[in-house]
């Protein structure tokens, strides 16, 4: 039987450096744990890293390129937004949009939230 404490930080498949900063980040974050939500984060992380690679042409090659027709947008800028927007979409769909888990439920107390003010004036 799978630990649920060890895969839910670790993503199921290989991922290049700019998904697993993503994975992790939203791992340290909001702890996804059930299946369809690993699937979810893990195709957003690919596509993070599949925007990197995009990134990485579009700047050797220029954001413009000359064809026989004249200047024209590199074709992978808009392959490029259609990765990103679809990483903002699975983010959303996952709700982390929304407030992140906390280590107590609930909304912090008057208490909590003079410790937390004390805490960011030192």
């Amino acid at each position: 039987m799978l630990d649920p404490t060890s895969t839910a930080t670790k993503p199921p498949r290989k991922l290049g450096d700019a998904g697993l900063s993503l994975w992790q980040s939203i791992q340290s974050e909001y702890r996804i744990d059930d299946a369809a939500g690993i699937e979810l984060l893990m195709q957003a992380c690919e596509a993070a890293d599949r925007v990197a690679r995009l990134a990485e042409r579009i700047d050797k090659d220029g954001e413009v390129i000359e064809t026989e027709n004249g200047p024209k947008a590199h074709p992978a800028l808009k392959e490029q937004l259609s990765h990103r927007a679809f990483i903002v979409r699975t983010l959303r769909a996952l709700g982390l949009n929304l407030e992140p888990v906390r280590a107590t439920a609930g909304r912090p107390t008057a208490w909590q939230r003079q410790q937390e003010d004390r805490s960011a004036d030192q």
